[in-house]
């Protein structure tokens, strides 16, 4: 009988913990150098989480780290604030479902390394907002960076039919409706995170805002896009410094 205590784990229930770890940093050491960097956090981060999708984030980040200096960005490993950046973005990477969201956050975290204009701790605060945000809700914010009309025709044509505006009437069945309730949640959402603005209608006459007779709350105009939405997009790379 085995002398192991309760509170000891035996070799069988670690196997496959090590294994999977030591998977990961066999996968992420074919990428030369962010792999290597993710590859010293994954026995603690990563452990039975998706290798695949760490091994695409790797390579994506290895891009986004080409140009810069690589002891520079060892160096960064004895700062706590880029080390709870670097986990934060592998444990994202990790439940990531798209290509498009590994290239946000990989693109977020290159941005946050090499920029003198954000701290890793800003940084962090981003990437914090862009978790509570789904890849669709992305592409809702990126279509108010360019409210003009006739503006990003070729953005709104690529997802032309995520955009396009739906507005039930009385005699609109049930999945319009439903369409429309979804529609309103991501902008609202959206809102909720600072990253759009409302704009609510007001009476041209009296100059005052206008209530909605059937909620009895302002009556909603539209959103435009905040300083704080604009610098999430440029910090994905989804807008340039001089857009908007």
């Amino acid at each position: 009988m085995s002398t192991n205590s309760t509170n000891e784990p035996t070799q069988l229930q670690t196997t496959p913990v090590d294994y999977v770890t030591s998977a990961a940093k066999a996968v992420l050491g074919m990428v030369p150098f962010a792999g290597s960097l993710l590859a010293e956090l994954a026995g603690s981060v990563i452990p039975n989480q998706r290798i695949d999708r760490l091994s695409k984030f790797a390579i994506q980040l290895e891009a986004r780290l080409a140009t810069l200096d690589q002891a520079f960005v060892r160096a960064q490993l004895s700062d706590e604030n880029f080390t709870d950046l670097l986990e934060d973005g592998v444990r994202q990477a990790a439940r990531s479902l798209s290509d498009e969201r590994r290239q946000y956050l990989a693109a977020l975290l290159g941005n946050g390394i090499s920029s003198d204009a954000i701290s890793f701790a800003e940084s962090k605060h981003l990437l914090r907002i862009l978790g509570e945000l789904t890849d669709v809700e992305v592409i809702w914010l990126r279509s108010y960076l360019n409210p003009e009309i006739g503006g990003d025709s070729e953005f709104r044509a690529k997802h032309d039919n995520m955009l396009k505006p739906i507005t039930p009437t009385l005699g609109s069945g049930q999945e319009t409706i439903d369409s429309y309730a979804l529609q309103s949640s991501y902008k609202e959402h959206l809102s909720t995170l600072g990253l759009l603005s409302p704009r609510y209608e007001i009476d041209s006459r009296t100059k005052q805002a206008v209530f909605d007779n059937r909620t009895g709350n302002l009556k909603l105009k539209g959103y435009e896009i905040t300083s704080l939405g604009r610098l999430l997009l440029r910090q994905i790379d989804l807008a340039s410094d001089s857009s908007g």
